[in-house]
């Protein structure tokens, strides 16, 4: 697997141009070559291309908005050429669709929108937090997005555990179909869960590798949407230390 950032986790230091460059560079910097996006900064998808070469960095994916990938199809398939990237990421259906028509319903129009980026060597995949380990008549939320053929998963590790799910099993769960997997860890401050840096919570994390590989997963994309108990900068690269020495590539 290849190490990777996602960029929502550095949002508060992309706030204009030139934070974006320092921020970019001092990601470059710290060893990440493989960027995700998530629409920080204010830049058009053609100057932040421009910046993230000139920074050495590569998009690999990019969360987009579900009504983007669904009725602007078109235009995501432009905008994601203009990255260069490969994977789109829905993460997120809208609060009025967590039921299951809501979930199917979304599951179906995801689809369709797949099946259109496939067609241009893209693909689709949903991101999950804890919401999508709701049941409903005995199937998981998830499962239920998940279940059109074109549909990939990008398992986030931390929201799965939140949801009392077994990342492990997650992965394992869909071979072949779990191309990106947010690695973000939980510890515990305060009988409260936390995020932390990757390797320094509760996490299992040679458990996690292993169902990674058996699942032929991609990239490993560390993500912290806090970092309550280190600076966000200092967790990035723990992160990245921890994970490089584990044996991940860059």
């Amino acid at each position: 697997m290849i190490i990777g950032l996602q960029e929502y986790t550095i949002r508060e230091f992309l706030k204009t141009p030139k934070a974006m460059e320092e921020s970019f560079r001092k990601v470059a910097a710290i060893g990440y070559k493989n960027l995700e996006l998530a629409g920080g900064g204010t830049l058009s998808y053609k100057d932040k291309r421009k910046l993230l070469d000139d920074c050495g960095l590569k998009v690999i994916s990019s969360h987009i908005g579900f009504k983007e990938i669904s009725e602007e199809t078109e235009q995501t398939i432009e905008n994601m050429k203009t990255l260069g990237a490969k994977y789109v990421v829905c993460s997120w259906i809208g609060s009025e669709n967590f039921n299951e028509s809501g979930f199917r319903k979304a599951a179906e129009l995801l689809s369709k929108a797949a099946d259109k980026l496939s067609k241009s060597g893209l693909v689709l995949a949903y991101h999950n937090h804890g919401m999508e380990l709701e049941k409903f008549n005995d199937k998981f939320g998830l499962s239920l997005i998940l279940e059109p053929k074109f549909m990939r998963a990008e398992i986030d590790t931390y929201w799965i555990q939140y949801g009392g799910g077994e990342p492990t099993l997650w992965i394992e769960k869909y071979p072949g179909r779990v191309p990106l997997v947010h690695f973000k860890d939980m510890g515990i401050k305060d009988n409260k869960q936390v995020m932390v840096p990757v390797g320094s919570g509760n996490l299992n994390w040679p458990g996690i590798i292993k169902a990674c590989k058996k699942s032929k997963s991609e990239y490993a994309i560390v993500e912290l949407d806090e970092s309550p108990l280190c600076p966000v900068w200092d967790a990035v690269k723990i992160s990245f230390e921890n994970m490089k020495a584990w044996g991940l590539k860059i």
